[in-house]
């Protein structure tokens, strides 16, 4: 799924478009022990808890695609009979309804997500009629033909609020706050079946992890069946950091590495309006290295040391291995960051026979907020 796609069915958890048809919850301890449940109708709950629902699912289809949204796909032999996509197939078409189906779901998640302290599962069945699109885009609820029958899943930390003081109404007094037990905005969840080209696809779902660094791998291959999965948007990094040093090897030179980043932003900017994240395998990495400026004779270890450190069929996210805000030298003394578009003005040299960093300036610089007078030859 793409942004686009995503952002749609955000929009739909607001009260006025809102097509939740039922929602179940489970509450389990740090011992995996469940506590309580609940299976209802979403229209059932009162308005304020409806609400705050609601803020949890568009959080649990929030932030990056690539970064803390991954597209997944299944195996083969997950869709065939006792397959985990095959599962959850058969819990999108119960509509929540078949309680033994909603049990086995719960002791999945209960027996495979690693974390040591409360947790709130919240599942919801969403029948959402998808309105068709004119030529200019426009939104025409009265021509669907298409509804998109789908599962959310959230998985929520639950912590003890903090203690301190308040204000009570019934005595009038500042008193000790009563500590209870508070449901945070999510921190695992996904979406099945995907919302492809805005139609239902079967054969993949989206996950979300809002800390991008923890993927919880394992748990995915354990409770989807999913084989191929992205590395995280950090190890992304570290690899194409990795794979340039190799490549470049002893000519690592200051200007090629400053080229290959400058090459890598500009196509972001060009393709930031697509709504397709800018993806890059191997062949897309090696031309970028080719734009950049490495010679012939580097690229001739490329391929092995691609293999070696990805993967041959890895892929990067470019906003996973892009720094767009700041470009960072680091010395063990001296740190020196510049906006990216800036990278320019920093250059090295040799001076009395020492490699330095040179640095360009305008005539206003500043000093821990002072500003010093310009420095001119023989000065």
């Amino acid at each position: 799924m793409n942004k686009k796609e995503i952002s749609e069915i955000r929009r739909q958890y607001t009260p006025d478009r809102c097509t939740i048809t039922r929602i179940c919850g489970c509450y389990v301890d740090a011992e995996k022990n469940i506590k309580t449940q609940m299976r209802e109708a979403f229209l059932s709950l009162p308005e304020e808890d409806a609400f705050k629902y609601l803020d949890i699912f568009k959080k649990t289809l929030s932030g990056t695609v690539g970064k803390n949204l991954i597209n997944l796909d299944f195996p083969l032999e997950e869709e065939r009979t006792g397959g985990r996509q095959e599962f959850l197939l058969n819990l999108r078409n119960s509509k929540l309804k078949d309680d033994a189906l909603i049990e086995e779901f719960y002791n999945r998640i209960i027996e495979r997500f690693v974390y040591g302290e409360n947790y709130y599962i919240i599942l919801i069945h969403v029948d959402y009629d998808v309105p068709g699109k004119a030529s200019d885009g426009t939104e025409m609820y009265d021509a669907s033909d298409n509804v998109y029958s789908y599962l959310l899943c959230s998985i929520c930390p639950v912590h003890l609020s903090k203690p301190g003081l308040g204000y009570n109404t019934d005595t009038n007094r500042i008193e000790n706050r009563i500590q209870d037990w508070v449901v945070e905005p999510p921190m695992k969840g996904f979406l099945f079946p995907a919302f492809n080209e805005r139609y239902t696809d079967i054969h993949s779902m989206v996950y979300y992890t809002k800390n991008a660094a923890e993927l919880q791998e394992d748990f995915l291959r354990e409770m989807f069946g999913c084989s191929r999965i992205p590395l995280p948007a950090k190890a992304q990094k570290e690899t194409f950091q990795t794979l340039i040093a190799d490549t470049l090897s002893d000519q690592c030179d200051y200007s090629i590495v400053r080229s290959i980043h400058e090459t890598l932003n500009e196509h972001l900017e060009e393709t930031k309006d697509d709504p397709e994240p800018l993806e890059l395998g191997k062949e897309e990495i090696r031309r970028l290295f080719e734009e950049s400026g490495v010679t012939d004779e580097q690229l001739e270890v490329f391929d092995s040391y691609y293999n070696e450190r990805a993967g041959e069929d890895a892929s990067f996210m470019a906003t996973n291995i892009a720094d767009t805000r700041i470009f960072r030298i680091q010395t063990p003394d001296v740190v020196i960051q510049v906006k990216p578009e800036a990278a320019a003005m920093v250059e090295t040299r040799i001076i009395d026979g020492r490699q330095c960093l040179v640095i360009a300036v305008s005539d206003n610089v500043e000093v821990n907020g002072i500003t010093i007078r310009r420095i001119t030859n023989g000065e």
